[in-house]
């Protein structure tokens, strides 16, 4: 997969984990809602790290652990 789906896939199953909407954590990230489903649909084709460093700020998580899933490995992002 591209990493673009690879970091939507992420933002959907944490808020699925932790029970909260886009809209929530647009609210709670700052991140504008239209930026967050831009990133979700993947129409966003690369997206600066600073927008997923306040993602991971709403979801109250480390950079760290949002990538620590084996959505990132290596073998499953294609160029």
């Amino acid at each position: 997969m591209q990493l673009n789906e690879a970091v939507s896939k992420r933002i959907k199953e944490l808020c699925n984990k932790n029970g909260i909407t886009q809209y929530a954590l647009s609210q709670k990230s700052g991140v504008p809602q239209s930026t967050l489903s831009t990133i979700i649909s993947c129409t966003f084709p690369s997206m600066k790290l600073r927008i997923i460093y306040e993602i991971c700020e709403g979801l109250e998580i480390s950079l760290n652990e949002f990538f620590n899933s084996p959505l990132f490995d290596r073998e499953n992002i294609i160029d």
